[in-house]
């Protein structure tokens, strides 16, 4: 089986818990180091999916990198190959199929629900949930693609998630670990600070409860991962 590309813009923000869903499931992985950077993949060839973490940036930054990816998100989609986004992820994925990304109503920092919608998309992608407690850490928002359908909502952002065919973007971060939260508290504690945004927790917050929080977490994320991994091929 070709590995699953997972590409990371940033040192702190890599695969988290998506990485441990693969690990258990025996699928390949190779990570992209976009934040060391290497250089994005030429083609698609070598890969059976491709995976977008967050990061600090805007996609509407001038960084080369952001066109390149954008290219290599349309011939995977063009080809039939999943691709997943995970915050600036979701965005990226968003902007490489026609979406527009801008500034949110207000950032958001910390834990906060999210309500899946009532849709058949939706409900193929999150069986009989109807809503969950998700990770946030955001101060820019995409529209829905072009033929593209918005699975998930919160009260402060109503795009949370987007599927088509085989590709699934979210604003939300569904692969923290407890050790990601710690250290984004840690490297955040500035912005935190200074945000003035009714929906960003202090750092307090975040890590109160952290272990069963992030086991739901995780159980939402297997709903999302085993989906998605559903549609590589094994060959």
């Amino acid at each position: 089986m070709k590995p699953v590309a997972i590409f990371r813009h940033f040192s702190t923000e890599g695969p988290g818990y998506f990485a441990t869903f693969l690990d258990h499931h025996s699928i390949p992985w190779r990570l992209v180091r976009v934040d060391e950077q290497e250089a994005i993949p030429a083609s698609i060839a070598a890969f059976s999916g491709l995976v977008f973490m967050g990061g600090p940036m805007s996609v509407n930054d001038p960084l080369p990198w952001i066109a390149h990816s954008c290219e290599l998100i349309r011939a995977a989609v063009a080809d039939g190959l999943p691709v997943l986004g995970h915050c600036l992820g979701g965005q990226l994925i968003a902007k490489a199929l026609g979406g527009i990304i801008k500034q949110a109503p207000v950032k958001e920092i910390g834990w906060g629900p999210v309500h899946v919608l009532g849709n058949p998309d939706a409900q193929a992608w999150f069986g009989d949930l109807t809503g969950f407690d998700t990770f946030h850490w955001h101060g820019e928002t995409f529209s829905i693609p072009p033929g593209a359908t918005r699975v998930l909502e919160s009260a402060h952002c109503a795009n949370q998630a987007y599927t088509k065919g085989k590709v699934f973007g979210m604003q939300c971060h569904v692969e923290m670990t407890e050790e990601m939260i710690r250290q984004w508290c840690r490297d955040g504690a500035g912005e935190i600070a200074a945000s003035g945004s009714p929906a960003v927790q202090s750092a307090e917050i975040m890590r109160a409860g952290m272990g069963p929080r992030v086991a739901a977490l995780n159980a939402v994320a297997d709903r999302i991962y085993s989906r998605w991994i559903a549609g590589l091929a094994r060959a």
